[in-house]
């Protein structure tokens, strides 16, 4: 605060007694009290995609309803784009106290815990609706435990990203995964992704999520597979000119929160959190629902070409891979069939 000067308002009012006033007037407004001082808990959250993402907008909308609901409680930071943390980073940065929210995938636990892997496996869950019956039923409390336990991260809600299609920089016929033979396929950095971009029948190629556009319009990468909106929100289209209906991996995403810090939060704090994030679920679940309905027609709109190729075809050669891997060897007895059955 700057210098104070002197009035005389019958009396001469010091510096000292004008910043105990000034301190005492606003402790007395309930409002200010909660909020003049400290501006709540920060919650700094980071995610790879940008501000025009379905779950980047569903971010706004969990500091929204944090902001209406539980006033001067927190203080939410949103770093689109990889800004605060790369793509792959954000988990370490959790476990250091760096970070209190990450969007992170089963591909990132798989990492960390092996047997894990089973939950990245391509053509297993069914749709949105099944990925909850598993996060939100009696396998996800086990997943969410274990990932507690050995990763340090608490799992609030899992998110739908969306099916995962194909698009390539250049048009090609493609109907089974051998005619992707030899493309560059942009892949997240993990064994499990890469591993799942070999499988589809491509060269695997880690790059980060926010290196792919200009890497798509140098040549870098022959292409990538990410959900329709999100290759829409990004706009992809302007720099690759096919996709390719493989649907591939119903795909989601945790908002998951360091467990030191869910565990400091009172449980009224937690309430809020919680409930925050299950508005922004929805939101986003919603959302993304909606926009895979018309993103073919946008697409095709923008010049680039749609196709469907053999899926089936693609389904045996991804679920033989996985099925037939290492990774598998770990997988826990009978999991995969509770998982199919959810």
């Amino acid at each position: 605060m700057t210098e104070q000067r002197s009035f005389r308002l019958g009396r001469t009012i010091n510096r000292r007694t004008l910043f105990a006033g000034a301190a005492a007037g606003l402790l007395a407004s309930p409002l200010l009290s909660r909020t003049a001082f400290a501006a709540g808990k920060v919650i700094r959250i980071s995610t790879p995609g940008s501000a025009e993402e379905w779950q980047s907008k569903g971010l706004v909308k969990f500091k929204e309803a944090l902001d209406r609901d539980a006033p001067g409680m927190f203080d939410v930071q949103i770093h689109f784009n990889g800004t605060l943390f790369g793509q792959g980073t954000e988990i370490e940065a959790m476990q250091r106290g760096n970070l209190e929210v990450g969007m992170i995938s089963p591909q990132d636990i798989a990492v960390l815990i092996p047997e894990y892997s089973i939950f990245t496996t391509g053509y297993l869950m069914r749709d949105a609706a099944h990925l909850d019956a598993v996060y939100d039923g009696e396998i996800g409390t086990e997943y969410k435990a274990r990932v507690a336990k050995d990763v340090g991260l608490h799992i609030v809600k899992s998110q739908y990203l969306g099916s995962r299609q194909v698009m390539l920089r250049e048009p090609k016929d493609v109907k089974t995964p051998d005619d992707l033979k030899g493309l560059k396929l942009r892949m997240p950095g993990s064994e499990a992704w890469q591993f799942l971009g070999n499988a589809l029948g491509g060269n695997a190629t880690p790059l980060a999520f926010e290196e792919i556009y200009l890497a798509l319009q140098t040549g870098t990468i022959d292409g990538l597979e990410n959900p329709l909106t999100d290759i829409i929100s990004s706009k992809f289209y302007e720099v690759a000119k096919q996709i390719v209906l493989t649907n591939h991996q119903v795909s989601n995403t945790f908002f998951a929160m360091p467990v030191a810090f869910w565990d400091s939060l009172t449980p009224e704090e937690q309430a809020a959190v919680l409930a925050a994030e299950i508005e922004a679920k929805k939101f986003n679940d919603e959302n993304v629902l909606a926009g895979e309905k018309d993103a073919a027609a946008f697409l095709e709109s923008k010049g680039v070409t749609v196709s469907t190729p053999d899926v089936d075809a693609f389904r045996a050669k991804v679920l033989g891979a996985f099925e037939n891997s290492d990774f598998a060897k770990s997988w826990p007895a009978g999991l995969l069939d509770r998982i199919k059955a959810a």
